[in-house]
């Protein structure tokens, strides 16, 4: 949901928002199979293509990537006590340093204790993709006839260039880093 739909919501509030961001061509991708599978239809390319101009054009459902990234981004450097800007590609190159920056955020940081006890893999690995995608509440649940298993893919860094035209990840790349221009938001 972009920020400013919430934005009145939030001045009042003692909420804490945990923002990931990921690479918008990989964001794409992802966005391109959740859509074929909501929709029952295979992920075809002129589908993607589809897509692919939606999201150049600013005019997808959610409005354009670029507003939503920056709505997080801005206001986490406003107020970083209630909104953290993490970036998807982080959490799978640090995983560990990452987790204990979010432990910190949301007030509960990992004890000396806890991290030589192992404590900080054993969240890691009970977060992991794999172990979450194999609960069996993933694997045959629903909501609203949307089965849980269509929220699990790949969760690969950089999958998109198996799918998007090197001008096509290029185009993106260029819109997304002119919209981005002097915000400190890089991909």
């Amino acid at each position: 949901m972009p920020l400013q739909a919430m934005h009145e919501t939030l001045k009042q509030s003692p909420c804490k928002i945990v923002y990931v961001c990921r690479n918008v061509n990989d964001t794409l991708v992802s966005s391109w199979f959740f859509a074929s599978a909501f929709l029952k239809v295979e992920p075809s390319r002129s589908f993607l293509e589809s897509m692919f101009e939606s999201f150049c054009n600013g005019t997808i459902y959610y409005g354009p990537i670029w507003e939503h990234l920056l709505g997080y981004w801005r206001r986490s450097l406003e107020d970083p006590k209630h909104v953290l800007f993490m970036r998807y590609e982080e959490l799978k190159a640090e995983p560990h340093d990452q987790i204990k920056r979010l432990a910190d955020f949301l007030g509960c940081p990992f004890t000396k204790q806890e991290e030589d006890s192992g404590v900080v893999d054993k969240v890691l690995d009970f977060c992991s993709l794999r172990n979450l995608s194999s609960l069996e509440v993933n694997k045959t649940g629903k909501i609203k006839n949307m089965d849980h298993k269509f929220y699990f893919r790949k969760g690969e860094v950089g999958d998109s260039k198996n799918y998007l035209t090197p001008e096509m990840e290029n185009k993106i790349d260029m819109i997304v880093q002119e919209k981005l221009q002097g915000s400190g938001l890089k991909f």
